[in-house]
This record gives structure tokens, C-alpha cells and sequence, in this order.
């Protein structure tokens, strides 16, 4: 079951929003998308620092919301690999449209303002 089946959303955005929203999630997102499947610990080496108990509280929610799929192999030790489901990967061109649009933001603004300070001293 979805956590989203009792929460009541105003928009799309917002449930958009809830889902993919805060630092980690996008992260652990795009990590998946772009690199494919990973176990547990070469995602947390990818994302410094995030800690044990937020990845594991991030991956669990995007698992609850569909996003992303855990597979656990009868092995030992347990091997647990994490990826992407269809629905998350669904979302891969909006990352990639929130990388391009920072990345022009930061080369255009902040950049841009950084230089404009510079030569105001």
C-alpha cells in the first residue's frame, strides 16, 4: 500500500512534491537512473554525507511510493540491491530537467553574481 492513499493533495505538484521532494531523495534518484542498480552501501558512498538511518528511512518511503524496487537474494550474507521501477523511471527526464535548469542557473546567476560582486569592490 502507497503512503499516499491518505494524504490529501491540492495540486499534482505538491503530490509530485512529496514524493521526490527534499535533498536525498533526488539524489538517490538520480544515482539509480543514471548508474542503474546499487546495493545499499554504494549508494551511501555516492552520497556523503547522508547517514545510515536516513538512507534507510529515504529508500523505504521511495519503495512505499512505487519508485524504487528492494531486492533481497537468499544469500549469505543477505545481498540487497536497490533500482529503479517503471514508474521511477518515469522520472528520470524531470531530473534531468532540474540538473540542466541548476546548471544554467549556477553558469547564469550565481556565477554571473559572484563576478558582479567581484568588480564592485
Amino acid at each position: 500500500m502507497s503512503r499516499m492513499q491518505d494524504k490529501v493533495f491540492n495540486c499534482e505538484k505538491e503530490l509530485t512534491l512529496s514524493v521526490i521532494g527534499g535533498k536525498w531523495k533526488m539524489l538517490i534518484l538520480w544515482h539509480l537512473g543514471k548508474e542503474g542498480t546499487k546495493r545499499f552501501g554504494e549508494l551511501k558512498a555516492l552520497m556523503p554525507g547522508i547517514t545510515q538511518r536516513m538512507l534507510v528511512n529515504q529508500l523505504r518511503e521511495l519503495e512505499e511510493d512505487l519508485i524504487v524496487k528492494r531486492e533481497v537474494y537468499p544469500v549469505v550474507p543477505p545481498k540487497v540491491e536497490y533500482s529503479l521501477t517503471e514508474q521511477g523511471r518515469t522520472l528520470m527526464p524531470i531530473l534531468d530537467a532540474m540538473y540542466k535548469w541548476g546548471k544554467n542557473y549556477m553558469e547564469t546567476v550565481v556565477e554571473d553574481s559572484s563576478a558582479s560582486k567581484e568588480s564592485i569592490k
